[in-house]
């Protein structure tokens, strides 16, 4: 009796272990959307939520996790400090300051949201973006800039980091 629940029990750990698979992709999405009444840029990045957190678990030696309320400001201090280290933004050759706002869990990512400070409608935008390439070397960020309803985007992959648009 005890052998056929253990058989049982070691099968149906084979069995989820092997339908639990990790996203074999590392990929990420940047959008700086300039909006045109506030006068500043409305940031959205979007990532795999498991690899953000081993991002932040990763780089602040700690053990935060989305899905639990009560890690909840602490994340939010983390989200702010790396978004500051490994995102920048400039517009006609001047640096913008970038404001954190806060995040939102979405099923099995997480949107971070974040504003420039106000500035006029840009000729010239470039971006950093090296989000979650302090634990992946295989990250792709995928950057849209959008000024005046013109939309552009290229792939950044890990090493590259920098985007440079001309509207």
């Amino acid at each position: 009796m005890k052998k056929s629940f253990f058989l049982i029990y070691l099968l149906s750990l084979i069995i989820c272990n092997l339908s639990y698979t990790l996203h074999p992709y590392h990929v990420g999405s940047m959008e700086f959307n300039y909006n045109s009444k506030s006068k500043t840029f409305e940031i959205t990045g979007r990532f795999f939520m498991d690899d953000l957190e081993n991002a932040l678990n990763k780089k602040y030696g700690k053990s935060v996790h989305f899905l639990d309320s009560k890690f909840k400001s602490e994340i939010n201090k983390e989200l702010e400090q790396y978004a500051k280290e490994y995102l920048r933004l400039k517009a006609d050759n001047q640096f913008v300051k970038i404001n954190y706002v806060g995040y939102e869990e979405d099923h099995e990512s997480v949107n971070i949201y974040l504003e420039s400070e106000s500035l006029a409608v840009p000729k010239k935008v470039e971006t950093a973006v090296s989000l979650l390439y302090n634990l992946f070397d295989d990250q792709m960020n995928i950057i849209h800039i959008v000024v005046n309803s013109e939309r552009k985007s290229e792939k950044l992959a890990y090493p590259d980091r920098y985007l440079f648009k001309q509207f």
